[in-house]
């Protein structure tokens, strides 16, 4: 099914425990990411959770997007301008997609306000350094796969990487293989449907201790309206 302006402008909208508005595209098995000009940039959150898309690209400019939910899709490259598209995005959820390469992460880290990020389930989770890689190149994201980051983390990360501009061997080794890795980029897909699993019982429980350690009702709000999103079929 194509993801028309027709389907987005008969989809439910309506205010979420988070207090936002959020259009829900979920479950409708869209390949592509397309026409969301016509939500006219009215969403706080959007839903595209239980779908068939490869590619997180073609999303127009929208301001006001905040939270954007795709877990359990196909995806397997990020536009590496997602940050025009959507430059006040704090929470992406790529749970259960097929990212495989650091390389895919890149556009992520001109995502300034970017605080909460998943891709639990994906393969890129297999990779040597893969959270300390993220904690590092991403410093504005609070939140890895549902586990706050710690400060000892950080300061772990410093110690494989460096900094930006004096970076060890190792992060020029890792740069050096992401540029490699955009450079030569193809297209590709997989077809296993275990990257489209629903929440595994070790995903939820870290969500219900983070939930247990949570400071403030926003951040319970968000935790719980994420464990609902993740659980639903």
């Amino acid at each position: 099914m194509k993801l028309t302006a027709d389907l987005i402008n008969n989809a439910q909208s309506y205010i979420n425990p988070l207090k936002d508005r959020e259009l829900t595209l979920r479950g409708h098995k869209v390949p592509v990411i397309e026409n969301l000009g016509v939500t006219k940039d009215l969403n706080d959150a959007i839903d595209l959770t239980d779908n068939d898309i490869t590619h997180l690209n073609n999303i127009p400019r929208l301001l006001r997007l905040r939270r954007l939910l795709i877990a359990r899709n196909r995806i397997t490259h990020i536009s590496p301008t997602i940050a025009k598209s959507v430059p006040n995005l704090t929470t992406l959820i790529l749970t259960s997609n097929s990212i495989s390469n650091l390389s895919d992460l890149e556009g992520l880290k001109e995502l300034k306000q970017l605080s909460y990020l998943s891709l639990v389930n994906n393969p890129i989770t297999r990779r040597e350094h893969y959270r300390s890689w993220v904690i590092w190149r991403l410093p504005s994201v609070r939140v890895v796969d549902y586990e706050k980051v710690r400060q000892v983390e950080r300061q772990d990360a410093a110690k494989l990487f460096g900094t930006f501009d004096d970076p060890t061997p190792l992060a020029t080794k890792l740069s050096t293989a992401v540029a490699k890795a955009r450079t030569f980029e193809v297209e590709g897909t997989n077809d296993n449907e275990a990257n489209r699993a629903k929440l595994t019982a070790t995903d939820r429980e870290r969500i219900m201790e983070q939930l247990r350690n949570a400071k403030s009702l926003s951040e319970i709000e968000r935790l719980e309206q994420t464990l609902r999103t993740l659980e639903r079929s």
